[in-house]
């Protein structure tokens, strides 16, 4: 009995010297979203280094030496994709190909902008991915598995953490159709500084006019604004809205010719501040601003 009591207990403090000794995971991402969500379903089995800080446009970002410094030490590189990131060839330079590299928004189905009337009739894929539960859904999934891949003792954990945090989606996915269903159809009409919310607008039932194209360094033409000023007052929208990282001049113009008001910020290029500084908060803050102006 001693004996057994023995090497029952050497394992255990075998295994225990072993979880302490084993360092967390390096992990780098390109997003505030995948910030979060590497940190939610990785929780203390990783160390998440978020390269784009919330607020700021991903469109604009570019990776300095010290990012690639930190990236040169990380295990797992998290990227949204779409063509969002054309900095991957740094990325990949400075690992010297030791690190996985995973682009999430890779895994789920596109929507592409322009074709007729469009970017000269060139299609675009659209990378705001993530302005979808659904599909925020879905990269929960591939984090989790990514995280298996690099630390495949540790898989059970990730599948506790990714169903917690899966759970926390669809309870918010079911709260968002709760709410837009106090606006009429007719009512879904976005009027926005550029063209970030069509996965959203897929999935809610609205129609979007953006000012800009898929990146605010579009800038539309006095033709289409003019055309976008004609919609407003034929489509009687009641509000536009303007984005954290754009300037909101040219709504303010908009607004002063048609009357529409100016229905508050939203964040979609990523988590926000304050309230909207996690991924429930960012889409709630969008959600409600959105239906409250247009009721």
């Amino acid at each position: 009995m001693k004996k057994g009591l023995f090497l029952s207990l050497s394992f255990f403090w075998s295994c225990f010297a072993t979880a302490l000794a084993s360092e967390p995971v390096r992990v780098s991402t390109f997003s505030s979203v995948l910030t979060e969500l590497a940190q939610r379903v990785g929780g203390s089995l990783v160390t998440v280094t978020g390269h784009v800080a919330a607020g700021s446009d991903p469109h604009e970002f570019e990776p300095k030496p010290s990012d690639l410094k930190v990236v040169s030490k990380a295990a797992l590189v998290l990227l949204s994709a779409k063509h969002l990131e054309g900095y991957v060839g740094k990325l990949r330079e400075a690992t010297g190909g030791k690190a996985r590299f995973v682009e999430v928004g890779a895994q789920m189905p596109s929507l592409w902008q322009g074709g007729e009337g469009g970017r000269a009739g060139e299609k675009v894929e659209d990378p705001h991915w993530w302005n979808s539960v659904g599909n925020m859904r879905k990269a929960v999934a591939v984090v989790r598995d990514a995280l298996a891949d690099v630390l495949p003792e540790q898989k059970a954990a990730f599948e506790v953490n990714a169903r917690a945090y899966d759970l926390e989606l669809l309870e918010l996915d079911k709260w968002v159709r709760s709410k837009v269903a106090e606006l009429p159809r007719d009512k879904r009409k976005l009027v926005t500084s550029h063209d970030a919310l069509q996965y959203f607008a897929k999935d809610y039932g609205f129609t979007v006019y953006p000012v800009a194209g898929l990146t605010s360094a579009e800038q539309p033409s006095s033709r289409q604004v003019a055309e976008l000023l004609k919609i407003i007052k034929a489509q009687r929208v009641k509000a536009v809205f303007a984005e954290d990282t754009v300037n909101p001049k040219v709504l303010q113009q908009m607004t002063a010719e048609t009357g529409a008001v100016l229905g508050g910020q939203l964040w979609v290029d990523g988590l926000g501040t304050g309230e909207a500084a996690s991924y429930r908060g960012m889409f709630r803050h969008n959600v409600n601003t959105v239906v409250e102006a247009l009721k």
